[in-house]
């Protein structure tokens, strides 16, 4: 069988992969496969409700601003060449996507655009497209890319993993020279070899019971990337969300942290407003710490959830801004602008992942990855509001740069080793793949979540090692399948964030723990950076 052959290989289509593949698709002669796992629209992009956050009010606003609140969230752990870079490029890149056809809302008194104030920003600069901002990103540039002949779009495809060079064992430097794909309408197996593979997966909130994440956040690119031998930091920062509606058909809806930037309150049952009692920002601090705070004062109280209350704004203002959440909130019969939202956290965002330089590129040739599937140092320990949508735009952009600039050099691979599977069977045990999926972020939640203690995380880790060998044999036994891959690489995300966790001995951003509930800046002011097996 003839192998399909591109200069570009794309895994996933969010920001990050949409604007990689525009600015690769304006050299007409190079040719871009786009891969997305479900419905091209089906990722966490099209879900981001909050905004963008960037420097566009000079008069009110700084750069030096933008670069001090991302560090301040940061918690001492960002790394400033990337933060000074991201926050740098941030104009830019808004006037990138406004020529892509992105229509983000204006002020109605001034007709300039409307900028919002979220957790742990200082000044009003998140620009947003109502609370839709995501869809109208990711809309706009999906009809952008449907119109270059020079991108072909495979829908309903899982990567399953990378192809290296014969050689790369043995070799110094690894080559990443395509990957296999599996087609899961007809559960079939394909090679596509590529000059540049580009990871842009999405993170890996799955992993958790509880997550505002869409269904496809299993952390594939981070599992394939180490399982081929790139290094992985920071995986014990995973960012709760504080606020996702409480409800039980209310599957992973977010609510977004712009209600809080207009001054929604967080309460207690009973009304009681709580968050001055944590923190002097109080409904505005960073996230970790309003994360925080609401899961203690759950397992205080014995609550379930707890309440976010905007009913001082007017109707007309609430259905105005927040279009989208009054609408769901009303199919479950919650008038937000009467009514207060019962809000729980929940997994969010991966603040580490794969490690990368300022364009992407990862430890292996040819490979790059971008998105929140990366680890650039941007976040450190907690990821500021509306800055991941940011780092999507400035490195897909800066990673499309890079790669067009050597394209030249390389040669895309005819011939490469076919998938194998003629020594598997069917399997009749599906059963055994549901329960450990549901197992995995049980403990995962419980042992592995808001709030840490060494005994949970060694019982995890105890749990999780033989879970990982009940799975590699489920994976050598079996035709593989789309449920079968994803368990397969949240089970390798939960192994990575469950070690890094413990050899954080300290509590820092979105890593607490009651056995070291102190910061310490004299063994631990570093990444934790994991490198595979050789």
């Amino acid at each position: 069988m003839n192998t399909e052959c591109y200069d570009v290989v794309i895994v996933g289509a969010g920001a990050a992969g949409l604007s990689v593949a525009l600015d690769l698709a304006k050299q007409k002669s190079t040719n871009i496969a786009l891969i997305s796992k479900g419905p091209v629209h089906e990722g966490s992009t099209f879900y981001a409700q909050g905004g963008i956050a960037a420097v566009l009010d000079e008069v009110n606003d700084s750069i030096e601003s933008h670069i001090q609140d991302t560090i301040n969230a940061g918690a001492g752990l960002c790394h400033q060449d990337s933060v000074q870079y991201t926050i740098e490029n941030g104009k830019s890149a808004i006037e990138w996507a406004i020529n892509h056809g992105v229509k983000f809302s204006t002020d109605d008194e001034t007709d300039e655009y409307h900028l919002t104030r979220e957790g742990g920003h200082t000044h009003r600069r998140v620009i947003h497209a109502a609370d839709a901002t995501g869809k109208a990103i990711s809309q706009t540039l999906l009809q952008q890319v449907k119109q270059h002949s020079n991108i072909k779009l495979f829908e309903h495809h899982l990567a399953v993993d990378l192809i290296l060079t014969p050689d790369a064992k043995q070799s110094q430097v690894k080559q990443c020279i395509g990957l296999y794909l599996l087609d899961t309408k007809i559960n079939h197996v394909i090679e596509i070899s590529a000059k540049f593979t580009v990871l842009a997966t999405g993170g890996a909130s799955k992993v958790y019971l509880y997550t505002s994440n869409p269904d496809s956040s299993t952390g594939d690119g981070i599992a394939m990337a180490w399982r081929a031998g790139c290094r992985i930091a920071n995986m014990e920062f995973n960012q709760f969300h504080p606020t996702c509606l409480y409800h039980p058909e209310a599957k992973s809806f977010l609510v977004t942290e712009a209600l809080r930037g207009e001054g929604a309150k967080l309460k207690l049952l009973d009304g009681t407003p709580f968050m001055h009692k944590f923190d002097e920002r109080e409904e505005l601090a960073p996230r970790d710490i309003v994360a925080q705070a609401i899961d203690y004062e759950m397992k205080r109280t014995g609550s379930d959830f707890v309440y976010l209350d905007i009913t001082h704004k007017s109707a007309d203002f609430i259905k105005e801004h927040f279009p989208t959440i009054y609408k769901q909130c009303l199919k479950f019969g919650i008038d937000i602008t009467k009514e207060y939202i019962p809000v729980v956290p929940a997994a969010h965002y991966t603040c580490g992942g794969i490690m990368t330089d300022l364009n992407g590129q990862t430890d292996i040739q040819n490979l790059y990855a971008i998105g929140e599937t990366a680890f650039t140092g941007l976040h450190g320990a907690n990821r500021m509001a509306s800055n991941s949508l940011l780092e999507c735009l400035v490195f897909g952009r800066a990673a499309a740069k890079k790669i067009t600039s050597e394209l030249t050099d390389y040669n895309c691979e005819p011939i490469l080793p076919p998938w194998d599977d003629s020594r598997v069977t069917g399997s009749e045990e599906g059963v055994v793949v549901t329960h450990n999926w549901d197992e995995l972020r049980r403990f995962m939640w419980n042992y592995v979540g808001i709030v840490r203690k060494n005994n949970r995380l060694l019982l995890a880790r105890h749990r999780i090692n033989l879970l990982k060998r009940e799975i590699d044999d489920y994976y050598r036994q079996y035709l593989i399948n789309a449920d079968l891959i994803e368990l397969r690489n949240l089970v390798t995300v939960a192994e990575l964030i469950i070690n890094s966790a413990m050899q954080r001995k300290e509590s820092r951003g979105l890593h607490y723990t009651l056995d070291y509930p102190y910061k310490d800046d004299k063994k631990f002011l570093k990444d934790t950076i994991l490198t595979p097996p050789p």
